[in-house]
């Protein structure tokens, strides 16, 4: 059987995984229905050993009495006392259904008892033994017909589904698996892959972003990069993990040309900038 086709898509995967799905339950009922027929199939061949055996030791007695009258008899005196039937039978068939299989089923009707068509005093009475021997034989044979197609229809059934079983077994849900299988590790490969790109472009966006506040020639720009810089080095000395900034004051303006900046830590004031104490004085 050929390989599955299919591509390393979210959509095939969940297709595959219906159909492994299906193919799961499709294996267990035809398992079940497999046993179920070698259970009839069983039960059928044991009636049919019976049944031949039964029918077997009927003719064979009809063949020895058969034997002692043309001992006694011509071969033209027995077909003209045996020209005429002994009794009418009607033979009916019908159908009938063992697991979705059609088989036979046959039935015999007769009208009247045995009635010997022939003259007593010129037959001998193995004769007569013989025509009551294949008079009982006779229904046994319909039966045993009937086991023996239902038997044949059932072997071959049986043959089918194993077949059956073992395609979904060996072939289907294996070819299934690995389908599901190289596809999730594809998806996985995948999204790792976008996950790395990401970083790394979110990496080189925060460089791009280190160069421009760097080559700004905004002394407060420079102060708040070098302040969020020596935080930074402090928590890797330290190994502290990283806490939630304070709101500061507002969105600060770095120059003309590079427009609003997001919020800095504010910085120590330098000693020239801070005012020199007031002395009281007294009246």
């Amino acid at each position: 059987m050929a390989a599955i086709q299919y591509k390393p898509t979210r959509m095939e995967l969940s297709n595959l995984k219906k159909r492994l799905k299906t193919a799961v339950r499709g294996h267990k009922m035809m398992k079940d229905k497999r046993d179920e027929l070698v259970r009839r199939f069983i039960v059928l061949a044991r009636k049919n050993k019976e049944l031949r055996e039964q029918t077997e030791a009927k003719m064979a007695v009809a063949m020895q009495n058969f034997v002692l009258a043309k001992a006694t008899m011509s071969n033209n005196e027995i077909e003209e006392a045996l020209l005429y039937p002994a009794r009418g039978i009607q033979v009916d068939a019908e159908k009938q259904n063992i697991l979705s299989i059609p088989v036979p089923k046959l039935s015999m009707s007769t009208s009247e008892e045995i009635v010997y068509p022939y003259g007593f005093s010129s037959t001998s009475s193995d004769l007569d033994g013989a025509v009551q021997a294949i008079a009982e034989a006779l229904p046994l044979m319909l039966e045993l017909a009937e086991v023996e197609k239902s038997t044949a229809r059932l072997a071959d059934e049986i043959e089918k589904t194993r077949r059956r079983v073992n395609a979904l077994e060996y072939v289907m849900i294996p070819q299934y698996t690995e389908a599901i299988r190289t596809i999730q590790m594809k998806l996985d490969e995948n999204e790792r892959g976008n996950l790395s790109r990401l970083m790394k472009t979110k990496e080189m966006l925060h460089k791009r972003a280190f160069r421009q506040d760097i080559s700004c020639p905004c002394p407060n720009m420079r102060s708040g990069r070098a302040a969020v810089q020596a935080a930074r080095l402090r928590r890797k000395r330290t190994g502290s993990r990283r806490t939630r900034r304070p709101p500061g004051p507002g969105p600060m303006v770095c120059c003309s040309s590079y427009g609003p900046m997001r919020p800095m830590l504010p910085t120590r004031a330098s000693p020239a900038t801070i005012p020199p104490p007031t002395r009281a004085t007294t009246p």
